[in-house]
């Protein structure tokens, strides 16, 4: 065991503030990384908060973690001392339900560990990104590329794979057009990966406050949902909605953007229920889906391509003693687009 400063939620809802936690001692398959870079997310906030059900506090939350590699395990072979490397939203699955097996890891049947606000196969609580050190097994650390620098490669491990997963699986490439529906953290790496893969990209934002930022990360077209001509002009439009947003949509009039065949994939997760009329889908035989995150082989799939295609968050670096301002500036969406925690400050 070691012990490690961290920044932690003492209880639901209460200010980060820094402390301690102890981390386990590296195991023959485990590496043991100093953390360079740490997002923030929106899911920190959510759960910081419990609007997504009970956590388990302290809690340090964190899961777009970059570092570099100082111990490995007797019998690692994936990572060695040096190696640029990341940690996403999950650290363990069952390893041998149908989707380990055939690399969906996240969505484990036996239940995923997730990399903090949860409990491991030996009983004990996760802590994420928001510290100096975190101790992994070898299996669900990815390499970073050297084409992309710690920082900004760090919002990918959370950021970068929910959007990318959902786009590869719903096909987006040249002749598609994709729409995405709000330009945050998020958003903005989907507008860029979609644009990557070569599709025709729109945003859908309730203003056009940033539109020249949307058309700097590879949008097409730039479109504002609080005009009602948006929904009239754009009907039909679409194969792919990804909606990045956490709060609920009116999926009757988004539905009303799809081609036949299209589909709405959410990866943003809103607190609470929502009301759907099912005639939207009957027409045109269009699909409302969900995703989240990606496997271990797909998000390392992710950063190779975003690498290639020279594809970074977009971030605002901050101290740790800002992250409480971090957090009220998510949730004014006053911050372009995703804010990375220095760990040398912690």
């Amino acid at each position: 065991m070691s012990t490690v400063a961290a920044y932690a939620a003492p209880a639901p809802k209460a200010p980060l503030e820094r402390t301690t936690i102890e981390r386990r001692a590296v195991g023959a398959h485990d590496v043991l990384i100093d953390i360079k870079f740490a997002g923030i997310c929106h899911s920190d906030i959510h759960q910081v908060n419990e609007g997504w059900g009970q956590g388990i506090f302290p809690m340090v939350p964190g899961h777009e973690i970059a570092g570099v590699v100082v111990e490995v395990g007797s019998e690692v072979t994936r990572h060695a001392v040096g190696d640029r490397v990341g940690v996403g939203c999950m650290v363990d699955s069952c390893r041998e339900c149908d989707n380990c097996l055939r690399g969906f890891e996240q969505y484990c049947t036996g239940g995923n560990t997730m990399t903090y606000n949860g409990v491991d196969r030996r009983g004990d609580v996760t802590y994420g990104g928001y510290s100096k050190q975190i101790v992994v097994d070898e299996n669900y650390v990815v390499r970073i590329p050297e084409g992309l620098p710690l920082d900004v490669a760090a919002p990918l491990l959370c950021a970068g794979i929910t959007v990318y997963s959902p786009l590869k699986h719903w096909g987006v490439g040249p002749g598609k057009k994709v729409a995405v529906v709000g330009l945050g953290g998020l958003g903005h790496m989907g507008v860029k990966i979609a644009a990557a893969l070569g599709a025709e990209v729109t945003v859908l934002s309730q203003s056009l406050r940033k539109k020249d930022d949307g058309l700097k990360l590879g949008a097409r077209h730039y479109r504002a949902t609080s005009d009602p001509a948006t929904f009239t002009e754009l009907a039909g439009t679409f194969d792919v909605i990804l909606s990045t947003v956490s709060a609920p949509l009116d999926f009757g009039a988004y539905l009303g953007l799809l081609r036949s065949d299209g589909a709405i994939v959410n990866v943003g997760a809103p607190e609470e229920p929502i009301s759907l009329n099912l005639f939207g889908l009957l027409g045109g035989r269009k699909t409302l889906a969900g995703s989240m995150i990606g496997g271990i082989a797909e998000t390392q799939e992710m950063l190779d391509f975003c690498a290639e295609h020279g594809l970074g968050s977009e971030i605002e670096l901050i101290g740790a003693d800002e992250i409480n301002t971090a957090y009220q500036r998510v949730l004014a969406s006053d911050v372009r687009y995703r804010f990375v925690i220095d760990t040398a400050t912690i």
